[in-house]
């Protein structure tokens, strides 16, 4: 192989458009912009969204957010917010409320493995990761 043979990969190189070179070429007379119309001509052009002038379709929908009705009854707990709580006999969700580790009104409440815990502890209607249970259960406490 030689400098002066090396050819690029075919179809990787593609000729111009040579428009306006007569009927034969296919890009002829209107030189493939079709007839008549904003952007046929030169300079024409409209926003993106633009509807001739109506009310665009972004303009018209209502704005709307989403807020899930169940986020405010549902709350994680870490294992490092337990420990505050060891010397309980069984941690329950009125526990954690009372101790504002979850906020009052809540009815879900799941233990996620953050933190370390040292201590053993009890629970007892409260979900558990499986992370959380194996940290909870290794140093001696239960999960009920």
């Amino acid at each position: 192989m030689k400098l002066n043979t090396i050819k690029p990969a075919p179809g990787s190189k593609t000729a111009a458009r040579r428009v306006g070179r007569g009927i034969g070429s296919g890009l002829g007379k209107t030189c493939g912009r079709g007839h008549k119309g904003q952007t046929s001509r030169k300079g024409g052009y409209h926003k993106t969204g633009f509807e001739g002038g109506q009310m665009p379709i972004h303009r018209r929908l209502p704005k709307g957010g989403f807020r899930s009705k169940l986020k405010a009854s549902r709350a994680e707990v870490r294992l490092s917010e337990l420990e505050t709580l060891s010397g309980m006999e069984c941690v329950t969700i009125a526990d954690l409320i009372s101790a504002s580790i979850v906020p009052a009104g809540v009815e879900v409440v799941k233990v996620i493995l953050s933190g370390k815990i040292t201590k053993p502890i009890s629970i007892k209607g409260i979900g558990v990761t499986v992370g959380a249970r194996k940290a909870i259960e290794s140093v001696g406490g239960k999960i009920d």
